[in-house]
């Protein structure tokens, strides 16, 4: 959300905000209805505070004025004792109301502030993870965590402890200033008259206080995207000694979020400043011009007494507002921050008429695709492809060559540019998201295992998994062993992303999660790349049992692995070089056969036999 040029500007990016709050708002209508109630009964109470002491000042002290209360004359006639009892008993109670009500004023909008900006988080955090992999590989993960967590937090507490008092302090002046007219219209626009400097000042200091609260909230996600980056890669940070780079580098956001925070708060605080002294002029031309209305006899003390109470109390939302003012523009600044991400557009969404896929049986079919992750920089080109069910396909080529591309094509993690991609004949686009995904199984390269049980990692995905099926899984992936040996065997807690396990039983451990889908569909990324020989040997078995019967899709650079394939393909430039079983392309003598024999080191490497099919 850029920066707003204008006030209109401004008034339209709030009305944004708002457009994303006020659904959450509305769900919360008793609660509202109940915290307005004790608002407005706060108001009232505050209203009356200052009467009993006035009704003793017109009442019992003697002054040129005639005795007499015009708002309630019935109290002319009590005598000096009852008075002297009523005004401070009703003093007490009035006070005592006004708090009852400050109270459940108080609970009434925190609850609320809490409650609305809960489902704003969790609304934010829904939408994060729909929005398509285009938007996450340039986005900064420590910055969407500062919105998701931070912004949030901001918002949440300046609503409660900052903007609901002071709309309840609008209320008030609006209340006071009504009932002030009503006791001398004179001094009500007398003591009006600075508004407009104070309106002016605001508004001019308002921008700059508001342009550095945004710098501040921007600095302060570049630092956390630095620290995030950092610690995510501590490993490698570590070994290439980097320990100085990001240093360098948080601390330089570090000092610039700092000289924007102490510039936001120089501003405010030049604000308070200007509207005190204002205010200070507005009660000094009433004071002076109240006592002259005193001495002629036009004005009662104690309406003068009131009057100033109201006017001290009245002019407190513009002190607030002053005071609020930098954590009022840091909230704004949050909440654009928000509605930023909120109005991002996932690239991948259902189709109005999409319906849940069918049972599938696993038929692949690429016809004339062509995608692109940059404009103008082709990653497949007129791309076409046809797996039968059941076949073990390998998805082969150099690094770059837009293997994996395929995979996630599949997923629809991305969409083609031009073309179709096809299961048992259906465009995947047809079907719903979840309804496609849930029937295919996948083994990445780099296995992201999370911070929970053994048990709880391998069932993630599949509903209705019994531990049966779990340890049916895990002996299929060559697994069950080393996962008996942990400590609490499956109901070991493994560290984020597994890193209290070896590469080959994180891979064993993936792999044992997509045999418990029982997905009629497997995609298989350079499942193997970086396992020493025996973990290889152990990861490529349970892969072989896990095929059977499914579609596979192996992706690999690794030709050795060809050879159980029923069919390969061969990806040079984003187009299909070269297809057929690994016999078939070692007799055309290809690329590809030149690659395998470079790879494996024998040059006179020659078709043998027959393929192991793993359908077979």
């Amino acid at each position: 959300m850029a920066r707003p040029k204008n006030t209109h500007d401004s008034f339209s990016r709030f009305g944004q905000v708002l457009r994303h709050f006020l659904p959450a708002l509305s769900k919360e209508k008793p609660l509202i209805a109940g915290a307005m109630v004790a608002l407005f009964s706060s108001v009232t109470f505050r209203l009356l505070e200052p009467w009993p002491l006035k009704f003793i000042l017109d009442l019992l002290i003697p002054n040129k004025a005639p005795r007499t209360n015009g708002l309630f004359p019935a109290l002319n006639n009590l005598e000096p004792n009852a008075i002297l009892i009523l005004a401070p008993l009703s003093l007490v109670v009035v006070v005592a109301l006004c708090a009852t009500s400050d109270y459940f004023k108080t609970v009434g909008f925190a609850l609320l502030g809490n409650r609305v900006m809960t489902r704003i988080r969790g609304k934010l955090y829904r939408h994060l993870q729909a929005l398509s992999l285009s938007f996450h590989d340039k986005a900064r993960s420590g910055d969407l965590l500062v919105r998701i967590i931070g912004d949030i937090k901001l918002m949440r507490d300046v609503a409660v402890t900052a903007l609901l008092p002071l709309m309840a302090s609008v209320l008030i002046l609006v209340g006071m200033f009504t009932v002030m007219f009503i006791l001398n219209w004179q001094l009500t626009l007398l003591s009006l008259a600075v508004m407009p400097l104070f309106g002016l000042s605001t508004v001019r200091l308002g921008k700059r206080i508001h342009a550095a609260a945004r710098k501040q909230r921007q600095r302060e996600g570049a630092m956390a995207a630095t620290a995030s980056e950092a610690i995510n890669s501590v490993k490698v940070v570590q070994a290439l000694s980097l320990e100085d780079h990001f240093e360098s580098s948080f601390s330089s956001q570090n000092k610039r979020s700092l000289s924007e925070g102490v510039k936001t708060r120089r501003l405010a605080a030049r604000l308070e400043r200007t509207a005190d002294i204002l205010i200070a002029i507005a009660t000094a031309a009433v004071m002076g011009y109240g006592a002259k209305l005193v001495l002629d006899n036009q004005l009662t003390a104690g309406d003068l007494v009131v009057f100033l109470t109201y006017m001290k109390r009245g002019f407190r939302p513009l002190q607030d507002f002053a005071k609020y003012a930098g954590r009022l523009a840091k909230a704004a600044a949050a909440g654009e921050r928000i509605v930023e991400l909120l109005d991002q557009t996932p690239d991948i969404q259902d189709a109005p008429d999409a319906i849940d896929a069918p049972p599938l049986e696993g038929k692949v079919e690429f016809a004339h695709v062509d995608f692109e992750y940059e404009e103008d920089v082709p990653t497949t080109s007129d791309l076409s492809l046809t797996i039968k069910p059941g076949q073990y396909a390998v998805i082969a080529g150099d690094s770059g060559a837009g293997k994996s591309t395929l995979l996630s094509l599949m997923l629809r993690l991305y969409d083609p540019q031009q073309g179709v991609i096809s299961i048992d004949g259906t465009d995947i686009r047809d079907w719903t998201l979840p309804s496609l995904r849930g029937q295919i199984s996948v083994v990445l390269q780099d296995t992201i295992l999370f911070a929970a049980d053994v048990s709880e990692n391998i069932a993630l995905g599949a509903s209705d998994v019994d531990q049966e099926q779990i340890e049916a899984a895990a002996r299929l992936a060559n697994a069950h062993e080393f996962i008996k040996n942990l400590p609490q065997g499956y109901d070991t807690v493994l560290g984020e992303r597994g890193v209290n396990l070896s590469q080959g039983q994180r891979q064993r451990i993936a792999i044992a999660r997509a045999a418990v889908r029982n997905a009629p569909i497997l995609l298989l990324d350079e499942p193997t790349v970086g396992l020493d020989e025996n973990n290889e040997r152990s990861v490529r078995d349970a892969l072989r049992r896990l095929a059977r019967g499914r579609t596979t899709l192996l992706v690999t650079h690794d030709l050795r692995q060809t050879m159980d394939a029923d069919v390969i393909f061969f990806i040079a430039d984003g187009c299909i070089s070269e297809s057929g079983t690994h016999q078939q392309l070692l007799k055309e003598n290809g690329t590809f056969a030149q690659l395998y024999r470079s790879q494996t080191g024998d040059p006179q490497a020659a078709p043998q036999g027959t393929p192991h099919s793993v359908t077979s």
